[in-house]
């Protein structure tokens, strides 16, 4: 960008070329007010003096006031219309006040004065950049360089200009351009980060960004770039450093502030996004950007009305953003409305055709066809794989299984889950020896002793109802029928259980840890954590007699629940073991399922939970835990929907029949097939992929 540039010219008579020359070294050394006092002084002795408004409009510029410097050069324009830099300068100033039209207006009046000037040039190709009028913008770059062929800010400005048209193959020797005609441009490398990225080479960008970063650490744009980057790589909490960094630096930059909300919902610290969202719109309150990620803060924190209208919102003012459609295509799908959902998704891959997460979304609530549109698009990109990042290689991958699935081609969709689990699992931390270690102390603590010695101790509440069990085994359908019930507040999977413990843990027991802190556990603290767990969801439903917690890994706390709320319900769901782990296979999960992307790890993993719960059987006393067989759920639903209710200590309620009418908000994998009456589809899943399932099979519990 070439930027304001102030210069006095010489006037008619000499006094007054001195006061300006004076002002101008003034205004360059920071004494702002000294220089505005000698202009003023100018157009007291010549009033209408041109340059002396010229150089007022600089020093309030500098003072960062723009719309006094507009008003200020255009009086100095007509006082004198003729002089080439008023209008290059008024170019930039309405460009950055926001007024880009009226920059190219400025901006075309100062080239046909001097048609040889390549600031000027280059300027109103920055004012047509804002325009999003991309072609006019590089030609004037061009023209710019043919002017000036050293001009490296014209070349990097050339490459944004084709990087914005993703014309990457010509970005990038743009780029280089700039940077050989000026060693260390550190902007030029920031730029050249950006295209990279948008390319899905993001390694190369981080590499590149890291030039910049080191040629301007302090530089708030490279800061933000380089997060962009490194959270691209999964390394979210490198990235939470550097948008802090950048915070720092910019305090006052909406834009910082919206990456640091997306980052912390990444994090799943969503009070913290919500602040930093927050903090965003009210330094830019019609920002598309900020409002789209408070949409998805609000959806974090189930506030789906609340999500949707930020995501209309941010459509309103920037209806082509892509990423709010795909964001309210989610909203839409877990409350039920999958027509919406569908249309949502489908206008974000309109607009963006090559988003993998649209098409992810859009196929796991659309049945595919033989001849379909958007199949043949998945495959079409899943040719070219390689220019798409490892996630969304995976989000592919799994789209096209679930496609071939509907299909019935059981060997493609296999082959496609099988490249979509490889590169998720290579790109996460999965310790299997801490995991499955986990599991023999919890046996080891929590010994009938131990639940015998501290029985009775915990808060007396009868108000959770935790429903636990394997992911993909009917958890959700359970939750939806209890959810049902007129007296029941479904909460959905709950963080709270696992954090409090966490909390407890850090501050009562020092390294103790969980579970080897219980044993030394008393009563005053047992209560302690059931109301804190209970103060923590009982701001979701006040009025509630029950409030279920679907989170289907609570069942590593099943003892602790009970010591900790010795009157809450338990209800295990069981499904058949294959079907639960092709299922879990089968999906690319939102949170983290780390055991689920190996069909080895998967089986190992399983074998351990199955002889977990086993104990947790033989500990607690049947009139607290609840087994449900998701098989016989769907033979006789009634029969099984009344165990449940009474288990949860209500009184029966038809309501729970109709379970698939429930209006409520459903954030896991099983929302739409929780919108569905019982189907009996999903009983015998695995059978056509038995032959290639060994490594599962393998380590299983051998079937009864």
């Amino acid at each position: 960008m070439s930027g304001v540039r102030g210069v006095a010219q010489q006037q008619p008579g000499q006094s007054i070329a001195q006061a300006l020359a004076l002002a101008d070294a003034q205004r360059q050394a920071g004494r702002l007010a000294e220089a505005e006092q000698l202009c003023r002084q100018v157009l007291a002795a010549s009033p209408g003096h041109a340059e002396a408004f010229h150089l007022l409009g600089i020093i309030a510029h500098q003072a960062g006031n723009l719309p006094t410097a507009i008003e200020l050069v255009r009086r100095a324009i007509a006082a004198n219309g003729e002089v080439v830099h008023y209008h290059a300068n008024l170019c930039e100033m309405c460009r950055l006040a926001g007024r880009p039209k009226e920059a190219v207006e400025a901006g075309r009046r100062a080239v046909a004065l001097e048609p040889r000037a390549p600031a000027a040039h280059c300027n109103l190709g920055i004012a047509y950049y804002d325009l999003e009028d991309y072609d006019a913008a590089a030609k004037c770059y061009q023209q710019a360089l043919v002017l000036d062929p050293e001009f490296a800010e014209a070349a990097s400005n050339l490459g944004n200009a084709y990087r914005a048209q993703k014309k990457f193959d010509d970005a990038l020797p743009a780029y280089e351009r700039a940077i050989a005609l000026r060693p260390g441009y550190a902007a030029a490398y920031n730029n050249m980060g950006t295209a990279l990225r948008d390319m899905k080479r993001v390694e190369e960008a981080e590499r590149t960004y890291r030039k910049a970063f080191a040629l301007t650490p302090e530089d708030p744009s490279v800061l933000k770039n380089l997060a962009l980057a490194v959270s691209d790589l999964e390394r979210k909490e490198e990235a939470l450093a550097l948008l802090t960094r950048a915070m720092a630096f910019a305090p006052n930059d909406p834009q910082v502030y919206t990456y640091l909300a997306s980052n912390l919902i990444d994090l799943h610290r969503e009070g913290e996004a919500e602040t930093a969202g927050a903090r965003s719109l009210a330094l830019k309150p019609d920002d598309p950007d900020a409002l789209n990620v408070m949409g998805r803060v609000a959806a974090e924190r189930e506030r789906s009305d609340e999500a949707l209208d930020y995501y209309r919102r941010a459509l309103t003012i920037k209806p082509d953003l892509a990423d709010a459609h795909n964001n309210m295509g989610n909203a839409l799908k877990e409350l039920g409305q999958f027509d919406d959902a569908r249309a949502a998704f489908e206008k974000a891959i309109e607009l963006d055709p090559r988003m993998t997460g649209a098409f992810f979304n859009l196929a796991d609530i659309k049945k595919f066809h033989a001849d379909d549109t958007m199949l043949r698009a998945m495959e079409e990109m899943a040719a070219d794989i390689g220019s798409f990042t490892e996630e969304e290689q995976t989000q592919l991958h799994f789209a096209l299984a679930k496609a071939y699935g509907d299909l019935g081609e059981h060997q493609r969709s296999f082959r496609r889950l099988l490249d979509g689990n490889a590169l998720k699992r290579r790109r996460i931390a999965y310790d299997e020896a801490e995991v499955l270690g986990l599991f023999d102390r919890l046996a080891a603590i929590f010994t009938p002793e131990l639940m015998r010695e501290k029985q009775r101790l915990g808060d007396s509440t009868p108000v959770p109802v935790f429903v636990v069990g394997m992911p993909r085994s009917g958890t959700t359908l359970v939750e939806q029928i209890l959810a049902s019930h007129p007296k029941v507040f479904g909460a959905g999977e709950l963080r709270q259980l696992n954090q409090i413990v966490a909390q407890v843990c850090s501050s009562d027991h020092g390294a103790a840890g969980f579970p080897e802190m219980v044993p030394g556990m008393s009563g005053e603290q047992l209560r302690t954590l059931g109301a804190k767990y209970l103060a923590s969801v009982r701001g979701l439903a006040p009025d509630a007699a029950r409030i279920t917690d679907k989170m289907p890994s609570n069942f590593l706390f099943v003892g602790m629940i009970r010591l900790a709320m010795p009157n809450a319900r338990i209800v295990h769901v069981r499904r058949d073991p294959v079907d639960t782990c092709l299922s879990c296979f089968s999906k690319l999960f939102a949170g983290e399922q780390n055991h689920t992307y190996d069909l080895g790890e998967l089986g190992r993993y399983y074998r351990r939970y199955d002889a977990l719960m086993a104990h947790w059987r033989r500990v607690l006393p049947k009139s607290c835990f609840l087994e449900v067989q998701y098989e016989e759920v769907v033979a006789d639903t009634e029969q099984q929907a009344r165990r449940i209710v009474a288990h949860a200590g209500l009184e029966w309620n038809e309501a729970c029949l109709a379970f698939h009418e429930t209006k409520r908000p459903v954030r896991t994998a099983s929302a739409s097939q929780v919108r569905q009456p019982i189907y009996k589809s999903a009983i015998g899943r695995w059978l056509p992929y038995k032959d290639l399932l060994t490594p599962l099979l393998t380590e299983l519990p051998a079937k009864s």
